[in-house]
């Protein structure tokens, strides 16, 4: 079988001109292995700058001994504890309900997600409050390193595929969806590509040829 760079280049050569320029991609190292932390993190990081997201977590952290609470010890904390960390009182109760629904099983361990396709994650995640099909996509490529995710309603993926074909608009993300088939079943690298464009593209002295 073909690698998936070159399958990618076979079904785009566009995307293909840019992968031989670029060339493999370094892979960026999880934060966290399981999918509870990681929806913390994210919940933290909604709306927020990275730095202020990651102070929020510092301080819930330095409030639990150092590390992330557990579900039973984060639904324990009491509100005045959370909202000295920062947390706003959304964000208190998308946490809450992340700690209850792993509690319940909802939220799968690593292990048990294995057993589980992208959509039914999808479909089990989205029903934590606050969290959205981006969100889960996100941890689908970047926690469990899932191959074929594409995630469409992401504005850099649309954005990079836009500069790279030279578009006057960004695909609707259905339209997206559907050239997207055609790079299946290396979707996650194909989106890892065009993010690499949407940034590359952001340099005034970059320029990313059609041919």
């Amino acid at each position: 079988m073909a690698p998936p760079t070159q399958q990618l280049s076979k079904a785009d050569p566009v995307l293909g001109a840019l992968i031989a320029r670029v060339g493999p991609l370094k892979p960026r190292l999880p934060e966290h292995s399981e999918l509870y932390p990681a929806l913390l993190s994210a919940i933290a990081h909604q709306q927020l700058h990275a730095n202020a997201a990651l102070a929020i977590l510092g301080r819930l952290k330095a409030a639990c001994g150092g590390i992330l609470p557990d579900p039973a010890a984060l639904l324990a904390l009491p509100d005045e504890r959370l909202r000295g960390c920062g947390f706003s009182a959304t964000k208190m109760a998308a946490i809450r309900d992340t700690a209850a629904k792993a509690i319940d099983g909802t939220i799968p361990s690593r292990v048990r997600a294995r057993r589980l396709s992208d959509d039914a994650l999808i479909e089990r995640l989205t029903t934590i409050r606050g969290v959205g099909r981006w969100t889960v996509e996100m941890l689908l490529i970047f926690t469990l390193r899932r191959p074929d995710v594409f995630p469409v309603d992401d504005f850099g993926v649309r954005e990079g595929y836009r500069l790279l074909h030279m578009l006057d608009m960004q695909p609707k993300p259905k339209a997206l969806a559907e050239i997207g088939k055609a790079y299946a079943p290396h979707r996650t690298l194909a989106a890892l590509y065009l993010w690499r464009a949407a940034d590359e593209m952001k340099k005034p002295s970059t320029t990313l040829s059609k041919a």
